[in-house]
């Protein structure tokens, strides 16, 4: 029986950001290291002990097993393509402009907002981390401190000022 092949989706060719933090790239080795020695072998010797049982026509537990199998071998090859890509991020120690890695302190209608810019795989906003691709990001970048920048968010003008760089 030949399995049917489906074409791409939107975003099936999109290459993770190869921006890393120390700790993110350590994160994702001890990850991949993880599944090999733990993970990986008792859902391979499970495998072995489905397939025993003859027909995988009809033999769903084999084919679910083989389907987790297939899915965690996908997700250590998506590991060692993004180490192999990384670039870790070390912040500039020129705080005069923006560039990855930066802290940055902003104000709008006399609040102020401390962000982290980093790549895209470590972004969590609740935290105040955002991507440099993110819109405000991509506005922050090269900026200095004092610099106005005004962004159009969902039909609202807003206007921010540069107050900190660190």
């Amino acid at each position: 029986m030949q399995v049917p092949k489906r074409k791409g989706g939107k975003y099936t060719y999109i290459k993770p950001d190869p921006n890393l933090t120390q700790e993110k790239f350590d994160a994702l080795k001890k990850e991949k290291e993880n599944i090999i020695k733990n993970v990986r072998p008792p859902l391979i010797a499970e495998v072995k002990t489905l397939a025993e049982l003859g027909d995988f026509s009809e033999n769903a537990a084999y084919q679910i097993a083989k389907g987790r199998l297939r899915g965690l071998n996908q997700r250590i090859l998506d590991i060692e393509d993004q180490i192999k890509n990384v670039q870790i991020i070390n912040p500039s120690q020129n705080t005069d402009t923006i560039s990855l890695g930066h802290r940055v302190t902003i104000e709008t209608n006399n609040k102020q907002q401390t962000f982290q810019i980093l790549g895209s795989a470590e972004t969590n906003p609740g935290k105040g981390i955002i991507s440099h691709n993110s819109l405000l990001g991509k506005a922050l970048m090269g900026r200095k401190i004092g610099d106005e920048i005004i962004l159009n968010l969902a039909g609202k003008i807003v206007e921010y000022i540069i107050t900190k760089i660190a």
